[in-house]
């Protein structure tokens, strides 16, 4: 037991570490790009190119570690890079086209719609289930973020278009971080850092229409400064972080989880815009960022009760089919077939 303990305190240390690297660099991001999009700070509203750059900058970082020998390249078929990455650039821009179409009330209510759906697509596509516990506490981290971030719902047909191929868009490719990771043996960085390339010249080639369409404005006519560029380079370093600690989140959880515990980023961009920008926060808010916590707590419990000895996984392809414990039942029947048994297991 004692060893056990031991095996479990580093891996407990390192995903504590992975999700506050995420939640760090994420609010850092949020914050650094509030400054230089919005019409107080720069107003450098161009956050499809600005993506592009994040991705250019961890495609350098990854190509720098690799040249190093800091980080191993295994290989990948180019076209599941390809599909993830269009998948991934389809993700960003209707995301932000939603953000333009709609009302930030519905914006904000198709964001708490992807935990649902991430459910959903994972029971179709890896047969995944959840217990009673799971489901309880995405309802509650729902509520939660819906009272403190929802306000005025105004809906239309291109916004609502929008948002559902920002939603399935999103949510699957979350789920294809953690299965090309599984499928290809890679680590969370190997993926990004082969990802990035592709996503980075495709956002740098399209985002200027696409950041002209959503503002009217092309990039090459706006002013750029000393303080710009400053702002620039700070969300690129950021972006790097929370690009690889979204990788790795995935990877040693799941989409749910990551949706789920991902929320914490709201509650803190709220509280930070409240103590750096002045911005309101209501008694509503406060409520609303309570429940969502208290939602965040149940959840992690019901995954560690999931995870105790004794307790059926939620996930029914772990488990042994009828056929296999007849054969298991009929090979204890000789010492020989019980060794073979052994044997077998230690391979599993």
């Amino acid at each position: 037991m004692e060893g056990l303990s031991q095996k479990k305190s580093p891996a407990a240390v390192s995903d504590v570490g992975a999700w506050a690297m995420n939640v760090i660099s994420s609010v850092g991001t949020i914050m650094a790009n509030k400054q230089l999009m919005s019409t107080a700070g720069y107003a450098f509203s161009f956050a499809t190119t600005l993506t592009g750059f994040h991705f250019a900058v961890t495609a350098l970082v990854g190509f720098v570690s690799n040249a190093s020998g800091y980080s191993a390249s295994k290989q990948v078929p180019f076209w599941e890079l390809l599909w993830f990455s269009i998948v991934a650039n389809v993700s960003i821009t209707a995301m932000n086209f939603s953000l333009m179409l709609n009302s930030v009330g519905f914006y904000q209510i198709s964001k708490l719609s992807m935990i649902p759906v991430v459910c959903v697509m994972e029971w179709i596509i890896n047969n995944k289930n959840y217990s009673k516990e799971v489901k309880m506490s995405v309802v509650v981290v729902v509520i939660g973020v819906g009272v403190c971030t929802v306000t005025d719902v105004k809906v239309n047909l291109k916004g609502f278009i929008c948002a559902c191929l920002a939603v399935l868009s999103t949510s699957f490719q979350q789920i294809s971080i953690g299965s090309l990771q599984k499928k290809h043996s890679v680590g969370s960085f190997e993926l990004l850092s082969k990802t990035a390339p592709i996503q980075a010249v495709s956002l740098l080639i399209f985002g200027p229409f696409i950041d002209y369409c959503l503002s009217g404005i092309f990039i090459m006519n706006y002013q750029m400064s000393s303080g710009v560029i400053a702002f620039i380079l700070l969300s690129c370093s950021l972006a790097v972080f929370c690009n690889i600690s979204q990788y790795l989140c995935i990877g040693r959880f799941s989409a749910v989880s990551f949706q789920v515990l991902g929320h914490m980023k709201t509650v803190c961009v709220l509280t930070l815009g409240w103590l750096l920008f002045d911005s309101e926060l209501t008694f509503k808010n406060i409520m609303g960022m309570i429940i969502a916590v208290v939602g965040m707590v149940i959840y992690s419990w019901a995954v560690e009760a999931e995870k105790q000895p004794g307790k059926p996984l939620s996930n029914s392809k772990t488990s042994l089919t009828e056929e296999e414990i007849n054969l298991l039942k009929v090979g204890l029947d000789t010492s020989a077939t019980v060794k073979d048994v052994e044997h077998a297991a230690t391979k599993l």
